[in-house]
């Protein structure tokens, strides 16, 4: 299949899936996701009429003011106690504490003069003089986000700033969606850990996929489990994973059609669909995308069957997609570069729509000129590794289907279609 049209195709499979339900995560843990539903203010911010500045709090034109006492931030009742402000009376207030009812403006230490005036006050109380402005330095109930307001659309992820704003509109949870992957790592060779020994490699491909799916709205599900090769383990832990409801399994490895790669007949044996079977690109043409369908044990469409053992029930799941595929496979090829080729051309796009989120980062450029000399491939769509700077895309070269080196020196892959004379290029930004 071309390039361009699996990575549509994967595109629509995950719209049309979704993931399994929107789930009311602790800010902390929110950031990254997308949220479900629009954020909107529980409070107005300020909350209340809040000092700007350290000074004077004063009700009425001036230039002098009797001082009747002090109001601190988060000092309770304060402000209440002073009661209303009458014309020529003021408090000492502190930046962020809430200012009194009748107060005009506040008046900054560094523009007052504080002294009696013709000798000391009969009263006792201190005075002070300046000149303001009406309004200056008070910070008006809701005058930056009212009360309901809403400040950000589903759809938008998650970033640091949304989870501080969040915090300050009174939430402490967002409802937020986050596809839930699985992975499997197949390959009798592979070694999870250390230096492999003779005959064995160390998989390169596990380690990456939690920050590819971080960086595309989702999460792992537990660590990546590594599979024995053999039709029966792979049939059997496709049903595993479908009766346990995932949004996307992640297959490492066997997606090819050589002697050890069973994934194709697993598929078959398991009443899978294959949507895509091998993509038109370099490297990584040995990817596959497929569904398992929605678990019999479900109990219905769109109802998301109870979390096995090991895993958390802690985020509350209050929305739950309905219909849809079930679980997305994605078969990424088992050597490490063309592994992630394959996910920036299937997996990625498939849990960005899932989570429906944006589909691309819209600061980064879409193209740029490619420097230096590039060559098409006559019918594949090549991926070559490119450094930016400067306005261009530079190859960084170490671009063979086995080696992460160029992907690690790189900002992103360069879009080579067939028949491509230059120089510019569309980019496919690496997951940050």
């Amino acid at each position: 299949m071309p390039w361009a049209q699996a990575r549509e195709e994967a595109r629509r499979l995950g719209a049309q899936g979704g993931c399994s339900g929107a789930r009311a995560v602790a800010l902390g843990g929110a950031l990254g996701a997308v949220l479900a539903r629009d954020l909107t203010a529980l409070v107005g911010v300020p909350p209340y009429d809040a000092a700007a500045m350290d000074g004077y709090a004063v009700a009425g034109p001036g230039p002098e003011w009797t001082v009747l006492g002090r109001v601190l931030a988060g000092a309770v009742g304060a402000a209440e106690a002073v009661g209303r402000l009458r014309n020529g009376q003021a408090v000492e207030i502190a930046t962020g504490a809430q200012v009194p009812e009748g107060a005009d403006a506040v008046l900054p230490y560094e523009r007052a003069v504080v002294a009696p005036v013709g000798g000391e006050p009969p009263d006792g109380r201190e005075r002070v003089r300046g000149e303001i402005a009406p309004g200056r330095h008070v910070r008006r109930a809701g005058e930056d986000t009212f009360a309901g307001e809403t400040v950000s659309p589903a759809g938008t992820t998650v970033t640091p700033a949304l989870v501080g704003l969040a915090a300050s509109l009174g939430h402490d949870t967002l409802l937020v969606r986050r596809p839930r992957v699985d992975v499997l790592v197949t390959g009798d060779e592979i070694a999870a850990s250390g230096r492999p020994g003779a005959g064995r490699v160390r998989d390169a491909i596990g380690p990456m996929l939690p920050g590819i799916a971080a960086s595309s709205g989702a999460e792992l599900v537990g660590e990546p489990r590594f599979l024995e090769d053999g039709l029966e383990p792979m049939s059997a832990a496709l049903r595993a994973v479908r009766d346990a409801g995932s949004d996307v399994l992640v297959v490492c490895g066997a997606s090819s059609k050589g002697p050890a790669d069973h994934l194709r007949a697993a598929l078959s044996a398991v009443g899978a669909t294959v949507v895509v079977d091998g993509v038109a690109c370099r490297p990584g043409h040995p990817q596959l995308l497929a569904y398992l369908g929605r678990p019999e044990a479900s109990g219905g469409p769109g109802e998301r069957p109870s979390a096995p053992a090991g895993r958390s029930g802690a985020d509350d799941v209050v929305a739950a997609s309905s219909g849809g595929p079930g679980t997305v496979v994605v078969g990424l090829p088992g050597n490490p570069n063309a592994a992630l080729a394959a996910s920036a051309t299937l997996l990625i796009p498939a849990l960005r729509a899932m989570a429906g989120g944006p589909e691309t980062d819209t600061a980064l450029p879409p193209s740029m000129r490619v420097k230096g000399a590039v060559h098409p491939h006559a019918h594949d769509t090549r991926l070559v590794a490119v450094r930016v700077a400067g306005g261009q895309a530079e190859p960084v070269g170490h671009d063979r289907p086995g080696s992460l080196r160029g992907a690690a020196l790189a900002d992103a892959y360069a879009v080579i279609p067939p028949g491509w004379s230059g120089p510019h290029a569309a980019l496919l930004w690496l997951p940050r």
